[in-house]
């Protein structure tokens, strides 16, 4: 069934109403870099005065949650840590929670200091962050895997290298034992004016040459989705994924068996949203701050 367009205030308050529960993702529903979205923060207000629970669930591993707290507050917003389920900290949660990694390991990870704050907040110790000398095909051999190396995590790195996607091969490659997880895969990074490279393109460098596949935690893959769940355990029936990635957000809800509405503020369009071949939103809209005019009396 082709999406459903939401455009007036009937539709508006139709679609409230089905739901108690709210999924946003962030960059592109949110906000767009370091901009809020119009109208998105009185959308966001209308929603908590009429008693629905909204969780913020994103792929950026870039930030912690609690720097995603700080961010929405300087954007006029309200959001509690408990609120914020991100890519880095789920993976933390799998490494502590499911592998039981050891308190002998280190992770090594390629990332921002998201990833390794939600790390180290579970007690995983973190190394790889100072792997920023030059290197050349003459000093190569000075990249050597390390015995307490347990795993590889990547994620969006701004500052990525050739000497960290060495050190991580070499380990990768060299033990069999040392997992390999990525944050996520998404092929682009919506941010200011274009789409620009995402975790998923600099993670394929990886993978290529290292011949191994990645377990990835974020949307819309399985491990983050059942994170989600049994952390707040969902009605699907009462609950709504808010995104602005077909591939991403909209599979994420799909794989939950909850609704989904796509908005039309980041990265898919109106023809990608109607498109037969894409996955299907339940709706579409063109920004979730056209819902603030409910807000109005």
């Amino acid at each position: 069934m082709a999406p459903t367009r939401l455009a007036t205030r009937n539709d508006y308050e139709a679609f409230i109403d089905r739901y108690d529960t709210f999924l946003f993702d962030c960059d592109g529903v949110i906000w767009r870099g370091s901009t809020v979205i119009d109208n998105v923060p009185a959308t966001l207000d209308m929603l908590r005065k009429r008693g629905k629970r909204l969780i913020f669930v994103t792929n950026n591993s870039a930030t912690s949650r609690r720097d995603y707290v700080g961010k929405f507050a300087k954007l006029g917003m309200e959001a509690a840590i408990d609120e914020i389920f991100s890519s880095a900290y789920a993976t933390a949660v799998y490494l502590r929670d499911v592998v039981g990694f050891g308190s002998d390991k280190k992770a090594y990870v390629i990332g921002g200091s998201g990833i390794r704050s939600e790390l180290e907040d579970v007690g995983i110790v973190t190394t790889g962050q100072d792997d920023a000398t030059a290197i050349s095909l003459a000093t190569l051999g000075e990249v050597e895997p390390s015995a307490d190396i347990g795993a590889v995590v990547f994620g969006i790195d701004y500052d990525i290298s050739y000497r960290k996607l060495a050190s991580a091969h070499v380990n990768l490659t060299q033990n069999p034992n040392c997992l390999f997880i990525a944050t996520n895969d998404d092929r682009t990074l919506p941010g200011g004016k274009h789409i620009y490279p995402g975790t998923g393109a600099l993670l394929s460098t990886l993978i290529h040459s290292t011949q191994r596949t990645p377990l990835v935690m974020g949307k819309p893959n399985t491990p983050m989705l059942d994170c989600v769940m049994q952390k707040f355990h969902l009605d699907p029936a009462r609950s709504c994924m808010v995104g602005d990635r077909l591939d991403t957000d909209i599979l994420f809800g799909i794989k939950g068996g909850v609704s989904t509405l796509c908005v039309l503020t980041g990265v898919a369009d109106e023809d990608a949203v109607l498109s037969p071949s894409a996955p299907q939103a339940t709706y579409y809209m063109s920004s979730l701050g056209d819902l603030a005019e409910l807000a109005q009396q």
